[in-house]
């Protein structure tokens, strides 16, 4: 049996529109990530016995709609599951996308996934009649069921984690999947890769090209009350693969893919188990796995020193962590559970440790005022960061802060308004009487400023003198990013 997983087109005359991103988007930078939920439900069906896959990512490739048809035409026109993915931006395209599907292979189940579904199931599946279900949350073990129910010739709609249609079209929600415990079982999203995908069509702004990202672990201990795929699809409590799972598949990447500079390490906070990373670390110079890929991650400004130094000397070349906010009131009003004074030193015992830092700010939070907007620009120039973010608050559903947005009235009620016309970031939220524009050109006039100033670009060529490939790949993403920096 064959079960055919779609990443479909969206704006693809605008760029590459990332929907794994916790916030998607055809980004100003070019940032492309993999689609890696859909990757891991794919490679568990994969390695069934009796099973067969077909996998299209079409914004990889920036295919059309109807390209992405005729593809699936030529090679999965016998399937009989079709897991689409989706998200909030996207939502009216990837339900009529999959509704299309239906139309072609009305014999076949066609499934939604994605954060904004697992939150929505209800009014995803009211948006178009032809739909036959979603899958909510977490979905690898869901789509496994439904594809075995179909294979067996049992009811998939009894699966657990489904809100679906029945033969009344009547939308009816089972009891949720339950997460998956042992994450060892999960197979390595990098030999799915090998197989399926070409790694120079994804491209992180801050990473080595080429890079592979994987996860080692899902959910987060941590309730900052806008972070996404924690609140929709994996949880607060952190489940992560063992040091030597995690270790394996990084020596698989060193053997199979001699092009891959540098793993990315996607969990939501890598650095929330630090006896955990030292093992990891460990065992990557233990086995000289540290003198073949670099690797980043994110991780939380209560990092230690030791830690860190442990991490660059197994190969960690960047950190990525969330500051967003340089007001501690805010930081309090969002759950985020760090201060303020603990940003410089933790940007200093980076650099110090030999690694780069990345850094993520956020305008809009609960108690923003123009005033601490200028705050929290201030701090973000006041540390030594190698790079940073600067982005609206975007609540999504599922989230608390989407909750408290439209309490007080300031989400616009349109998912068309979380982008622009040509996929870049918007935002469908203001509040006060800053408005949705005024939020997104402050974003813009941080990056002038952050990216702008003589010691930034003066810090960029030093390191570009040292290390050619940090040059190129600052060229590469300031190619794209330039127009929006001198618009």
């Amino acid at each position: 049996m064959k079960v055919f997983f779609v990443n479909p087109p969206f704006k693809e005359q605008y760029g590459k529109f990332s929907r794994e991103q916790r916030s998607p988007a055809i980004t100003k930078s070019g940032c492309f990530y993999y689609p890696l939920w859909l990757i891991y439900s794919a490679a568990r069906i994969e390695r069934q016995q009796g099973f067969e896959i077909g996998f299209i990512d079409a914004p990889a490739k920036q295919i059309t709609w109807e390209q992405t048809m005729e593809k699936i035409a030529e090679e999965g026109a016998a399937s009989r599951l079709f897991v689409v993915d989706s998200t909030t931006p996207s939502i009216y395209n990837d339900v009529e996308f999959a509704a299309q599907l239906k139309e072609r292979y009305p014999e076949a189940v066609v499934l939604l996934v994605g954060t904004h579904v697992s939150t929505l199931p209800k009014e995803t599946l009211e948006l178009n009649e032809k739909i036959d279900a979603v899958a909510r949350r977490e979905h690898d073990l869901i789509i496994e069921e439904v594809a075995k129910a179909l294979n067996e010739g049992r009811d998939w709609r009894t699966t657990l984690g489904l809100t679906y249609r029945d033969e009344e079209k009547n939308i009816k929600s089972n009891a949720d999947m339950p997460y998956i415990t042992d994450m060892d079982e999960v197979p390595f999203a990098a030999e799915f890769i090998k197989k399926h995908l070409d790694v120079k069509d994804y491209f992180i702004p801050v990473s080595l090209y080429p890079e592979i990202q994987i996860f080692t672990g899902r959910g987060c201990p941590f309730h900052c009350y806008f972070c996404l795929y924690p609140q929709t699809m994996h949880g607060h409590t952190y489940r992560f693969r063992s040091a030597e799972n995690v270790v394996a598949e990084f020596e698989y990447i060193a053997a199979n893919f001699p092009q891959v500079k540098e793993v990315v390490i996607e969990d939501d906070t890598f650095t929330a188990d630090t006896k955990r990373v030292r093992e990891i670390c460990r065992l990557l110079i233990e086995k000289g796995i540290n003198k073949k890929l670099q690797w980043m991650a994110n991780a939380r400004v209560t990092l230690d020193y030791e830690t860190m130094v442990a991490m660059h000397k197994a190969g960690c070349r960047l950190l990525l962590p969330g500051f967003e906010s340089g007001n501690q009131q805010i930081l309090n009003n969002i759950k985020k559970g760090t201060k303020v004074e603990q940003f410089k030193p933790f940007v200093d015992n980076a650099r110090k440790a030999g690694m780069e830092v990345h850094g993520c700010f956020i305008f809009g939070n609960r108690g923003e005022t123009r005033e601490t907007m200028k705050e929290t620009l201030n701090v973000a120039l006041t540390l030594k960061l190698d790079s940073a973010q600067f982005y609206p608050l975007m609540p999504f559903p599922g989230t608390e802060a989407y909750e408290w947005a439209v309490t007080q009235g300031y989400m616009s009620g349109k998912y068309t308004d979380y982008l622009q016309e040509d996929g870049n970031h918007n935002t469908a939220f203001h509040f006060g009487d800053v408005t949705a524009d005024e939020l997104v050109e402050y974003c813009n006039y941080c990056r002038r400023r952050f990216y702008l100033r003589p010691w930034y670009i003066g810090h960029r060529l030093w390191k570009g003198l040292k290390d050619p490939d940090d040059l190129l790949r600052a060229l590469k993403s300031f190619g794209r990013f330039k127009e929006f920096l001198f618009r």
